[in-house]
């Protein structure tokens, strides 16, 4: 029994670190998450299925890709450069030291930096850029956070 124990107490460390994930960029979020539901598919006690782990696993590659092409996607909609994606992760990166606030804002502040360095004359259109990129962002970490808690949620019910 205590080897299982161990293994519920290294997935539920994996989910909660792979839920941290969803919004800290320096964690691999739900590739992490879907390991803690694997780990915990090796517990006695655990009733996960490898169908469900399947079924996990293509939500978190469906997730993370959207995750990936969502703020490149608002972005270019918005008429953004790549100077604008690189002031919206280095904002990201800098909003971590910030606090809650700073990483909800940091990327769209570095965005509208990174636009107006490009573009130093046409500010309205990297406040705009800027936006996009932030509803991307946004869009991206909601979504991730939600399937992250869905993974818990899962895990919890498999010990019940």
């Amino acid at each position: 029994m205590n080897g299982d124990l161990g293994l519920l107490v290294l997935a539920g460390g994996a989910l909660l670190l792979g839920f941290c994930g969803s919004f800290l960029p320096v964690l691999p979020g739900l590739p992490l998450a879907w390991a803690g539901l694997l780990i915990a598919r090796f517990a006695a006690r655990s009733t996960i299925t490898t169908k469900t782990l399947v079924i996990c696993l293509v939500v978190t590659l469906l997730v993370t890709l959207l995750d990936s092409l969502a703020p490149i996607w608002f972005t270019r909609r918005a008429g953004g450069t790549k100077a604008g994606a690189r002031g919206a992760t280095g904002g990201m990166l800098v909003g971590l030291f910030l606090g809650p606030l700073g990483v909800i804002f940091g990327p769209f502040i570095g965005a509208y930096i990174g636009e107006l360095v490009h573009d130093h004359d046409n500010s309205q259109k990297a406040f705009n850029a800027a936006l996009a990129t932030f509803i991307g962002f946004l869009l991206g970490t909601g979504l991730k956070m939600l399937t992250g808690a869905v993974f818990i949620w899962v895990f919890i019910k498999s010990l019940l």
